[in-house]
């Protein structure tokens, strides 16, 4: 057949009347006439701007000739390479595999399928198309070749195996049979006389990952032994932000006449828990993807972490639980935000009191869903009020508050051991070390559901673990604190074992097929046979006998399904599949799925007469004189266009040095004296001290990220809007980041903090969300009173003494030191209400804007509120380094003079 046609050739005659053109073009314009004018001598040696040629030029009437010519035979519809009408007779019967072995070429099969559908269609055939993966008709439908091209896109891969059995009671009746065969052997496949088409493309699957000693073993298999081959196996899971991500790739090869390669491969454990899949790299299909179950990860267990658990390890409740669980469970540590994300089995509060309103409904939407939320006691938690009128939601029992000067702890002369645990406890059988004893704890209140959620007691009965359950998950309480100490609990072994009859280190098994009957496990994510997943929406659940050797099907797609207390995955290959070849019987035609592609020309020949109609446009223009007229002002319009300048939004600027912050109120009169205070403190910090902060800014608690300021002063106005919940998830992650907030009520002249002032209260109300440690006045000897300068007064524009800070640790004073060994970190809270800005501000020029105090000593005040701002942003910047015994020569020497 020829390599050129048309669809409509007709058309072509056209190109007879292209001579008959030339001919009228040649003929416009007409030939000037001569005629002699004497006063022409006038007009000699002017020059016209625009002239006009007597005849058009030859070559220009050739590229409009050419461009007519263009135009005619594009519409006459040239086609490269044009496919036959086909040679087949009578109706076709499509019959496709459409598994996942399908889907690795899919295209190519559409394509291929599209082409048999077009020919039948030229032919006048009737045709149908049968997917062997979904359900068959009861009796062959025919329709129009053309009808079918239409439906092709509904046409997908499943991700199982199709069936023939439903083939034996089809009449094809003569019918020309085209079979595209998915490349594997299929029983019941020699009974369909076919012409078969079948991709060239090597089918590869991957079995179901296994994990032992620390490493995860994965078997790739391929149908046909064809030489020796390197595959990248991709493993993948959700990164640090929740979205998918790669988390690790390896190669596996295959030997020259092996069907089966073994990758054997080492996964940090943290890397480990957040595999969801392996996948061959480059293949699309779900046999060359595995999803991974609760059988593979270790739990995973979320620590909430803050600053000041950068302090000494034994000090530290995390200390102990780190080392409690490593060898067990996959640790993950962080904020709330990013560790949520991540999904982790369980997540551990220690000595957490008060979460933001954001963070309380993310933690129990978690817990809600599945999650064990397992909680320490601590002082912070003593000395708060959480809990005490009405149960917290994220606490198993309501708390007896306590006296300010044991942090609301029972203490006891005599430290107190615990009984044994109850029958219905999951400490039940655990035996009690003789050297465990509690010296304090925080007390449950009295109520009727309390006997049954304590789950381990004293000898005297008072419960030490609690637990009630929320949702599908549950909240434990251990009523002693993760460190040494309140008991020597996390000491000894029984901590350990404990925790882990919680659940909380313990790998899953895969139940045995007695513990899946009688259940019920609802799909979660399913595969299609592309190896995409998918939530599965709505789809109804199954019963747990048909997982015992699972067997992909409509009714059982592959997936991940949810039952009691753990997910099961459900791959398209088994752990013990091989890949068989396809054969066929005897004298069966095989084609492949290479074709020539037709191509139409008609765009192509119209894009070239609209350019040569523009190159006509552009010699018209030139040979008129009137191009470099139109060439200025089109190169005026595009220059124009591109030096425009493009609307950007413009972000709030993100400093790059230390910097520092104040809070916006809305009071314009009172940001405007913060931002000046700021600004004079900042440059006292220039002139004095190694720290030069940039320009100070104020910050809107709902749009701004505050982790770039290491200080926020927030003076507080009565009428000041409550913030939002994310706001105050903010603020919580700030201060837990080490930052710290100084609150000023700028009312020490007529109360001051703890008074019943208007601004007091209404620092009670915008505070009351934040996870804010137990407080105390400022100690003589704390470290701010000495981060730079050894100060023993506060005073702003007001001279109150009362500053309070976070309350240290009860430890006595060593003879002949100056100071007690805190090793305090930074505190996150200091609140008075002495009006430092005021004492700060200074105007453009650098001079004082309000007065403070009087004369000479009004002076000695402000310069004192200056040491104490220097010795503010010192302590938050260096933490307790004047803490260090490195320093007690020269703090003596000073104190001295």
């Amino acid at each position: 057949m020829s390599a050129l046609a048309f669809t409509a050739p007709l058309l072509l005659l056209a190109l007879i009347a292209l001579p008959i053109l030339w001919w009228l073009l040649r003929a416009v314009p007409p030939a000037p006439i001569r005629r002699r004018f004497p006063g022409i001598v006038l007009l000699l040696g002017l020059r016209d701007d625009e002239s006009q040629t007597a005849t058009t030029p030859w070559w220009l009437l050739l590229l409009r000739m050419l461009a007519l010519a263009a135009v005619i035979v594009g519409f006459a519809g040239p086609v490269l390479n044009p496919r036959a009408a086909g040679t087949g007779t009578g109706p076709l019967v499509v019959l496709m595999d459409a598994s996942w072995a399908s889907a690795r070429d899919w295209p190519a099969r559409m394509a291929k399928l599209e082409t048999l559908l077009r020919d039948a269609a030229r032919a006048g055939r009737v045709a149908t198309v049968l997917p062997l993966t979904d359900p068959l008709p009861d009796a062959l439908a025919m329709q129009a070749a053309s009808a079918w091209v239409e439906r092709l896109p509904q046409i997908q891969p499943r991700p199982w195996a199709p069936d023939y059995a439903g083939l034996r009671d089809l009449d094809f009746g003569g019918a020309e049979v085209v079979l595209f065969s998915d490349g594997l052997d299929r029983p019941g496949r020699d009974a369909v006389a076919a012409r078969v088409i079948e991709g060239g493309r090597p089918v590869l699957g991957l079995t179901p990952a296994r994990y032992a000693d620390g490493t995860i073993e994965l078997t790739a298999l391929r149908a046909r032994a064809s030489g020796a081959r390197s595959l990248d196996i991709r493993a993948i899971g959700p990164g640090p932000s929740g979205a998918l991500v790669e988390l690790a790739v390896a190669s596996i090869a295959f030997e020259a006449a092996e069907t089966s390669a073994v990758l054997e491969l080492n996964l940090p454990p943290e890397l480990r828990n957040r595999v969801q899949r392996f996948e061959i790299a480059g293949e699309r299909s779900a046999g060359a993807v595995t999803l991974t179950d609760d059988s593979l990860a270790r739990r995973e267990v979320a620590l909430l972490t803050s600053a000041g658990d950068e302090a000494q390890d034994l000090l530290s409740p995390l200390y102990y639980l780190r080392n409690a669980l490593a060898p067990t469970a996959d640790l993950i540590e962080g904020e709330l935000e990013t560790i949520l994300p991540a999904a982790p089995d369980v997540l551990i509060l220690a000595d957490v009191a008060r979460l933001s309103p954001a963070e309380t409904v993310q933690v129990t939407e978690w817990v809600e869903a599945g999650g064990l939320l397992l909680r320490f006691a601590g002082p912070t938690l003593a000395a708060s009020d959480l809990a005490r009128e009405t149960e917290d939601p994220l606490l198993p029992v309501r708390l007896r508050a306590g006296g300010r000067s044991i942090g609301g702890t029972l203490s006891w002369g005599e430290p107190k051991t615990l009984r044994p645990f109850d029958e219905g406890s999951p400490f039940f059988g655990l035996t009690i070390p003789e050297e465990v004893a509690v010296t304090s704890q925080v007390v449950a209140q009295p109520d009727p559901t309390l006997a049954d959620r304590a789950i381990a007691a004293l000898q005297d009965g008072t419960p030490l673990v609690t637990r009630k359950p929320l949702g599908q998950g549950q909240v434990v309480l251990f009523h002693v604190t993760a460190n040494a100490e309140w008991s020597s609990l996390p000491l000894s072994g029984l901590f350990v074992q404990m925790l882990e009859r919680l659940a909380v280190s313990t790998r899953p098994a895969r139940p045995a097929a007695e513990d899946l009957e009688g259940t019920t496990w609802v799909p979660r994510v399913v595969l299609d046979g592309f190896g995409t997943a998918r939530d599965a929406g709505a789809m109804a659940g199954i019963g747990g006998e048909a997982l015992v050797e699972p067997l992909p099907s409509a009714d059982l797609p592959p997936g991940l399904y949810e039952g009691p207390g753990q997910s099961l995955a459900v791959n398209v290959l088994g752990p013990d599949a091989t890949l068989a070849p396809a054969s066929y019987p005897a004298g069966t035609v095989v084609e492949g799925l290479d074709r020539i592609a037709e191509t139409d020309l008609m765009p192509w020949l119209l894009a070239l007469a609209l350019g040569l109609l523009t190159v006509d446009a552009l010699a018209s223009l030139w040979l008129g004189g009137r191009l470099r007229r139109g060439a200025t002002t089109a190169a005026v319009v595009v220059l124009a266009t591109m030096i425009a300048p493009e609307a950007q939004a413009q972000d709030a600027p993100i400093p790059n040095e230390v910097a520092l912050a104040h809070v916006v109120t809305g009071d314009r009169a009172v940001d405007e004296v913060a931002l000046a205070g700021l600004t004079g403190l900042s440059a006292v910090l220039t002139a004095r001290t190694s720290v030069e902060p940039s320009l100070p800014r104020g910050v809107d608690l709902e749009a701004d990220e505050l982790a770039f300021y290491p200080l926020l002063y927030w003076p507080v106005v009565v009428d000041q809007p409550r913030p939002s919940d994310e706001a105050y998830a903010k603020l919580n992650r700030y201060l837990r980041g080490g930052g710290m907030i100084l609150f000023d009520t700028r009312d020490a002249d007529i109360g001051g903090f703890g008074s019943s002032s208007p601004t007091s209260q209404r620092l009670r109300d915008l505070a009351a969300p934040l996870d804010i440690p137990p407080l105390e006045p400022l100690p003589l000897d704390h470290v701010m009173t000495r981060s730079f300068y050894l100060l023993q007064d506060v005073p702003g524009r007001y001279n109150s003494p009362d500053l309070w800070v976070e309350a240290s640790p009860p430890t006595e004073a060593v003879p002949g030191m100056p100071f007690r060994d805190l090793n305090d970190g930074v505190t996150p809270v200091v609140i008075g209400g002495n009006d430092w800005a005021a004492a700060w501000a200074v105007d453009s020029r650098g001079n004082a804007l309000l007065p403070v105090g009087r004369g000479f000593a009004g002076e000695q005040q402000r310069e004192i509120a200056y040491r104490f701002g220097v010795n503010l942003v010192m302590h938050v910047l260096s933490g307790n380094y004047k803490s260090d015994q490195v320093h007690v020569p020269a703090l003596l020497d000073r104190l001295g003079n």
